[in-house]
């Protein structure tokens, strides 16, 4: 009897991760899912915080996708290590801060590993040639197979009849007649595919699935290593870089105001490691106070804070004070700041 070929795929929760494994599947392939969380994923954090994104489903899409094909799906946690990755990306950044061909390669990279301990044959993704500008050019693929590690065991099922045949299709394992010559930026193959094979309300097909990618974090992001004055972060920090208004009003200290119910109870699990400051007198944000700040600096952030309450009108609000850990608290009576005393270069977005 000859043994069941087995495969592992990338899956993030878009639709070509999806799309390249049921091909594979159909092909009598034994897949399995990997999903790896690097910190910077765009669902499952603000979709379940935000007033503005409760109408979206509240799901993992890699766990749905999943569900979809039948798999099983193994979500590895590469917080750490994937920070040389974003810190130090040896063959640079997108148009963002996205260093989309290291993050590429270090995730086929882990795949291979992944496949080697647990017996698996080759390695799945969803990348189809033209469609991202960085890590998905014709020039760039074999870039990552080869500083993967992964080789020609790496099958790109949805752009393969492009590409030199890999190790899966001259073994016969797959069928490359059956494997897609896909190129460019469209997206309406995918669409009529899936409909194909009955897959729908899955994710948007060209949203973005990395924060990296979004012009607005990455400048809170660069904000966050000029003021420390060198390239490090934690999870904690680069959590609460996709929440609230970030402003810095002078260079050694930054606020984060929550916009709203939810931005204000997610931002409370962060009050013994910040002084923060709320308002007293009138319904408010509440504010966290990242760096050193004197009186003189407390009293401009409690201004701020006030200009964002609902007494940003009234001629004084009393807004309440409190060090780390919730010690020290005191109040201060101040007039909130008009809009257009606010310049424009203190938001960081």
């Amino acid at each position: 009897m000859t043994r069941q070929i087995r495969a592992v795929a990338l899956i993030s929760g878009g639709l070509d991760s999806m799309l390249a494994a049921r091909l594979i599947q159909e092909q009598g392939v034994q897949v399995e899912g990997l999903n790896f969380y690097t910190g910077f994923c765009v669902e499952g954090h603000t979709h379940a915080i935000r007033r503005q994104e409760r109408e979206r489903p509240k799901r993992n899409n890699a766990l749905w996708v999943a569900e979809q094909l039948g798999i099983p799906l193994h979500i590895v946690d590469v917080v750490e290590d994937y920070k040389d990755v974003v810190i130090n990306p040896r063959h640079g950044y997108g148009q963002n801060m996205n260093p989309c061909l290291d993050c590429k390669g270090f995730m086929v990279a882990r795949a291979r590993e992944w496949m080697e301990a647990n017996g698996f044959d080759f390695i799945i993704t969803g990348e189809v040639i033209g469609q991202r500008p960085k890590s998905q050019l014709r020039r760039s693929m074999p870039i990552v197979a080869r500083e993967s590690g992964a080789g020609d065991r790496l099958l790109r099922p949805l752009c393969a009849q492009l590409l030199e045949p890999t190790l899966p299709e001259r073994e016969g394992w797959v069928d490359r007649e059956r494997l897609l010559d896909w190129s460019g930026r469209s997206r309406k193959p995918q669409m009529r595919l899936a409909e194909r094979f009955g897959f729908r309300d899955y994710a948007q097909p060209a949203g973005g699935c990395c924060f990296l990618t979004d012009p607005s974090y990455s400048r809170k992001l660069k904000d966050l290593w000029a003021a420390r004055g060198e390239r490090r972060y934690e999870l904690d920090d680069i959590m609460l870089l996709k929440v609230g208004r970030h402003l810095r009003p002078r260079n050694h200290f930054k606020l984060i105001i929550a916009r709203e119910e939810g931005e204000n109870r997610f931002l409370e699990g962060y009050r013994r490691c910040f002084t923060h400051l709320e308002p007293v007198s009138h319904a408010g944000p509440l504010c966290l106070l990242d760096g050193s700040a004197d009186e003189d600096d407390l009293t401009l952030a409690a201004r701020l804070v006030a200009r964002f309450s609902r007494g940003r009108e009234s001629p004084s609000v009393t807004v309440a004070v409190a060090d780390a850990g919730g010690g020290g608290r005191r109040e201060l009576s101040v007039s909130p700041m008009p809009a257009d005393q606010v310049p424009r270069r203190w938001y960081i977005t």
